[in-house]
């Protein structure tokens, strides 16, 4: 004799017959592409430009004329140039203690690479034995 269940579930696919990650009957395969130079070079691109789009946009925005002095010298600039020139300053003042200490982080692990490296000539030789034994 047969027993029927009373299910309130709606038919669907039979968990027992899912594949790996849950996905039934069908398998989806995923092409891995190596990641290349160009590939690089074009999201780079993109990035780019879209910065330099913001940037004349920015630009254009802020025509406004400003006067500008630095160590002595005057003058007057739109507003938007100013403070574009005001932001590259600022990070060449953040990136050079970082270069000068990438520098000095890579001359020490030259010198501690040229320390460990044995020197020709300096094979352990084997004591002289005055006594001939």
């Amino acid at each position: 004799m047969t027993a029927m269940q009373n299910r309130t579930d709606p038919p669907g696919p039979d968990p027992t017959a899912t594949g790996p990650g849950g996905e039934s009957g069908q398998r989806r395969t995923r092409l891995n592409v190596p990641r290349s130079r160009m590939g690089g070079a074009w999201v780079t691109l993109l990035t780019a430009s879209f910065v330099l789009l913001l940037l004349l946009v920015f630009i254009l925005q802020n025509g406004q004329r400003a006067e500008v002095s630095f160590f002595g010298a005057h003058g007057h600039l739109p507003m938007g140039v100013a403070l574009l020139l005001a932001a590259i300053f600022g990070v060449l003042l953040v990136a050079l203690p970082g270069t000068a200490r990438i520098i000095q982080l890579r001359m020490l692990n030259h010198r501690r690479a040229s320390d460990a490296a044995p020197q020709p000539g300096s094979a352990a030789a084997p004591p002289d034995d005055p006594a001939g034994t």
